[in-house]
């Protein structure tokens, strides 16, 4: 036979080539969402801490809130699992895939590098939806009532705060040594949930952190949040301009400073 032969299509099983771009898309997402919520430490800070917080700080006589205290605390305990899922959770995951070379593989693969980057946000935003619906029905069982028009406004919020904190994560993760990004994505995280307006309501700090909580991404989707799911409408401008400056500022260091090792 010659070596010019050709064989009609489906001679051979599996066929040989690059997938196509939407199922390689779903099955990285899928294995980025596997990921996350196999991992102990991940699902200490998605999901494990926040509902003790939302239990703790509703049934708790913590701070001045009215009653019920669950709708006053829900929106910033959603806040914390974004932060959690998209910033620490997601800077930790990269700065050790850095150090144990899987960016540097995965980029010599046939993965496109927007499949790459955009399979790590959907996984992301999988998460974060896991949950709000986790803790949503932890809120409902504590007396939690939001109306319609406050979830359906809550949905863009949080897909805007889970790409800011992103935005954030691959900033400090992109950078910095593993070592190094484990002790400052921890430290950034308990300094904006104890003064970031997330384990209390910024009103209730004290004068100088109250007025720096409002330009943090954590005070910001916390008030974007409380004003969808407790006001029941969209919220103002200003905490939308925090977000959105935050993403943009963090997004754009990203990448000038991300590194595959």
């Amino acid at each position: 036979m010659s070596a010019e032969t050709t064989f009609p299509a489906g001679t051979f099983a599996p066929a040989p080539g690059r997938g196509r771009p939407g199922r390689m898309l779903a099955a990285h997402t899928r294995i980025e969402a596997l990921l996350i919520l196999r991992h102990g430490e991940q699902a200490l800070l998605t999901l494990i801490i926040p509902l003790a917080l939302l239990i703790g700080l509703s049934t708790l006589p913590i701070g001045s809130l009215p009653e019920p205290r669950v709708n006053s605390v829900m929106p910033r305990i959603l806040a914390l699992a974004v932060m959690s899922t998209a910033f620490t959770g997601q800077a930790i995951a990269l700065g050790f895939d850095r150090r144990y070379g899987v960016l540097k593989r995965l980029a010599a693969t046939a993965l496109p590098r927007w499949t790459l980057i955009c399979g790590r946000v959907l996984a992301t935003l999988l998460v974060v939806a896991l949950q709000a619906v986790v803790l949503g029905i932890a809120a409902a069982l504590l007396g939690w009532t939001p109306s319609v028009a406050g979830l359906l406004a809550a949905v863009p919020l949080l897909v805007l705060g889970t790409l800011t904190f992103g935005a954030a994560g691959v900033l400090v993760g992109g950078a910095l040594r593993a070592e190094i990004v484990l002790a400052l994505a921890n430290a950034i995280w308990f300094v904006l949930l104890l003064a970031g307006g997330l384990a209390l309501p910024a009103s209730d700090l004290p004068g100088p952190i109250a007025a720096v909580a409002g330009v943090l991404p954590s005070g910001a989707l916390a008030e974007a949040l409380d004003a969808a799911l407790t006001g029941g409408a969209f919220p103002g401008p200003v905490p939308l301009a925090v977000l959105a400056g935050w993403a943009v500022v963090a997004g754009w260091i990203a990448s000038r400073t991300t590194k595959l090792i």
